[in-house]
């Protein structure tokens, strides 16, 4: 839940920056542990936003110059970024993870109902189950790799590589964009396994606990972790992109310009 003061704060940041680029947000979300649902007591707040430019900004020919970011220096606990429609759409073709992710967040701060309506409607037939497997295969492995094979371990690493594994399973079992949220994921380890009671006892230290708290590491969790690492080492899928969808993705950005 985020509390009311601070999302007047984050609305009030997102006006701000509508009016100092001149553009329309259309989709604002929260996109961090707290959207995943793994936050400690002084987690930052991590807003995403998707903006877009009048018409006329985009029919230049100088376009592709054009900055196509809108960034702001983290100076509290709020870190607010956004990205242009146009170059969300182009990396949404090629179902970047980061884009597919914030379209499925419980936690919306803003949405003009037309964007991310047309993007997750899309999501079936665009994303790519290969590409999310490479993608979080790859996350775990660095996560697991620089942080956690010592004895004292940065505690919230762990959900750096749990969440991206628990996601490469339910892209296997159901051949669809894996959910956010860490407790969705959590549904595919028994109930009551050792396992599972291993990262509950994780979960609740991790909310009680500071951002930066270091702890003994959890034989039972990296046992889980390598065993998986291991399974997809030799991994090959084939992330082909498909080109027939680029038409849908050029009308819903004419759409959400109109």
């Amino acid at each position: 839940m985020i509390k009311e003061n601070i999302k007047k704060e984050i609305l009030k940041r997102i006006r701000d920056a509508e009016k100092e680029h001149n553009v329309r947000v259309l989709y604002a979300v929260e996109s961090g542990s707290r959207a995943w649902g793994f936050e400690s007591q002084n987690s930052d707040y991590d807003v995403r936003f998707i903006y877009a430019h009048p018409t006329e900004w985009y029919i230049s020919v100088d376009l592709e110059f054009k900055r196509d970011v809108i960034e702001y220096e983290i100076v509290d606990e709020i870190d607010i970024n956004g990205w242009d429609i146009r170059k969300a759409l182009q990396l949404y073709w090629k179902s970047n993870p980061a884009l597919v992710e914030w379209l499925q967040s419980p936690i919306v701060y803003f949405d003009d109902n037309i964007f991310a309506d047309g993007a997750r409607k899309l999501l079936d037939d665009i994303y790519s189950v290969e590409r999310g497997i490479y993608h979080y295969r790859s996350m775990a492995k660095t996560n697991y790799r620089g942080y956690l094979k010592e004895e004292i371990v940065p505690l919230k690493k762990y959900f750096y590589v749990l969440r991206p594994l628990l996601s490469i399973m339910w892209l296997e079992k159901y051949e669809k964009p894996a959910p956010i949220e860490f407790n969705k994921l959590r549904t595919l380890i028994p109930e009551g396994s050792s396992l599972d009671k291993a990262i509950s006892n994780l979960l609740e230290r991790k909310k009680r606990s500071l951002e930066k708290e270091n702890a003994p590491a959890v034989p039972e969790l990296n046992s889980f972790i390598e065993s998986e690492l291991n399974r997809l080492e030799n991994y090959q899928g084939s992330p082909d992109i498909d080109k027939s969808h680029m038409e849908s993705l050029n009308s819903l950005f004419r759409l959400s310009l109109s």
